[in-house]
């Protein structure tokens, strides 16, 4: 049981299509099922939409080759990277090409004393800093699932050291994007500001495929700190821990991570990672910089967590204590939806001014409490941003029809408090009338950009608004 997916166009395949992919991509041409289903899934509750073939591209010419002959065809074209998306960003609900780019995995140039590096679109984010960690340097940007450097791009990605390090929006220098027409540009060169035309780079980050696919990525890296610690710290109330990390951002200190956990996303944590923590709202913590400001900032923030009715304020600088401590909270969406045994699960996310956070998750908690449906509550609290991630049973079809009610009613209460549908999850299927609701006529800017630049709509089409 899944929930529907938005209903699209899609017609056959034209006569000689695949023989032309064959003759061009040989045997990286699949139309086997599996294969195909491989590619028309999504990592959270949309229903299965496969692609008419998969093609594994090796270099940003044969991108531009292939797109040339689906343009030709008119075969839509659906880039697909490690297939972790929450929103359906990458299910080819129009069928087509699905375009894997998988091995294109090289990192092309590093430059140490300019802090920056330039990569393929297929290249991990762990596989990344493995890369770079001989050389002092780390790339910041976690969104917790080991995803590609050019998904993560293509969604506008972010993660738990977002609160410090910002987001994919900061971290990208330059894109080589490939457009619907075949064309293969750069949107800008390596110097860390430029004033010259159209911010193109911007235009293509978070634009999920459908302006055009993105091949390389220049980013900004950073060194790596010369001390890092973790804290954890569990609270009696809701209020009491987003106030310890609004107080913390107000007296500047520069907080690494800071993540919320929820009493019911505690008590999941501990089943799937087999832990003992308090099942109370908790802080996760992460401090960077030289050993004596790390201690510092563990001092000053141990004392507004208990000015702020924490509990037990337990930190380390030992790494394999600091691995198992985010280990745990990167699992947390499994350890989640595995509340329920055979579970499907729906992820969602909303951001708003940290301000109205501690509100504004008060509020959503109230309104899961009232649901039978196990639901739990964690985020980013550094920037205003958290997830839901409900547990539905799929022996129970209404049980999507009562989420799909509260996660409207999250976006609605974000967007009352002048927030957002999506902090980092992007807008794919799911959340396109939300999108409407936040922007209303900018949408239809949105539309007229798209026209231009994917005149037959050929890129990722159905997905952040329908034309």
């Amino acid at each position: 049981m899944s929930a529907p997916t938005i209903a699209i166009g899609r017609r056959p395949l034209p006569d000689g299509f695949l023989d032309d992919l064959t003759a061009r991509f040989g045997d990286r041409v699949h139309t086997g099922e599996a294969m195909r289903l491989q590619h028309g899934q999504s990592e959270t509750h949309f229903e299965p939409a496969l692609p008419d073939a998969v093609v594994f591209v090796r270099s940003t010419e044969e991108v531009v080759a292939l797109v040339k002959l689906c343009a030709a065809a008119e075969v839509p074209v659906v880039p697909f990277g490690a297939g972790t998306s929450i929103e359906g960003n990458a299910l080819p609900i129009a069928g087509g090409v699905s375009v894997d780019l998988f091995e294109m995995n090289a990192i092309l140039t590093v430059n140490q004393e300019d802090l920056d590096c330039t990569v393929q679109a297929g290249v991990r984010r762990e596989q990344l800093n493995e890369h770079l960690r001989d050389m002092g340097l780390f790339f910041p940007i976690d969104p917790g699932a080991n995803a590609t450097i050019g998904g993560m791009a293509s969604t506008r990605a972010s993660g738990t050291n977002a609160v410090r390090y910002g987001t994919m929006r900061e971290a990208i220098l330059s894109l080589r994007v490939v457009t619907p027409d075949g064309r293969d540009i750069r949107t800008a060169r390596r110097a860390r500001k430029s004033a010259a035309g159209y911010d193109l780079t911007r235009l293509y980050v978070g634009s999920e495929g459908t302006l055009g696919i993105i091949t390389e990525i220049t980013l900004r890296l950073h060194g790596i700190p010369e001390a890092i610690s973790a804290a954890v710290c569990p609270f009696e109330t809701l209020g009491g821990a987003v106030d310890t990390v609004v107080q913390a951002i107000q007296l500047g200190i520069p907080l690494a991570r800071v993540e919320i956990l929820d009493a019911m996303q505690m008590m999941a944590v501990n089943r799937w990672s087999k832990l003992d923590y308090a099942e109370l709202t908790t802080l996760f913590f992460e401090f960077h910089g030289t050993p004596d400001h790390v201690a510092e900032q563990v001092r000053m923030v141990g004392e507004l967590a208990a000015a702020n009715g924490g509990g037990d304020f337990r930190w380390s600088n030992r790494p394999e204590e600091r691995s198992k401590l985010w280990k745990a909270r990167h699992e947390a969406y499994y350890a989640a939806v595995n509340l329920r045994t055979g579970a499907v699960g729906w992820a969602t996310d909303v951001c708003v001014p940290i301000s109205r956070l501690a509100e504004c998750i008060a509020e959503t908690r109230r309104d899961l409490d009232g649901s039978d449906i196990p639901a739990t509550i964690l985020g980013h609290v550094g920037d205003g941003n958290f997830h839901v991630v409900f547990s539905i049973d799929p022996s129970a079809p209404q049980e999507m029809d009562e989420v799909d009610a509260i996660n409207r009613r999250l976006v609605a209460r974000a967007l009352a408090m002048d927030g957002t549908c999506t902090g980092e999850h992007g807008i794919g299927i799911g959340k396109q009338s939300a999108l409407v609701d936040e922007l209303g006529e900018a949408v239809d800017l949105m539309r007229m950009i798209k026209r231009a630049l994917d005149p037959q709509d050929l890129f990722n089409p159905g997905k952040i608004f329908t034309p």
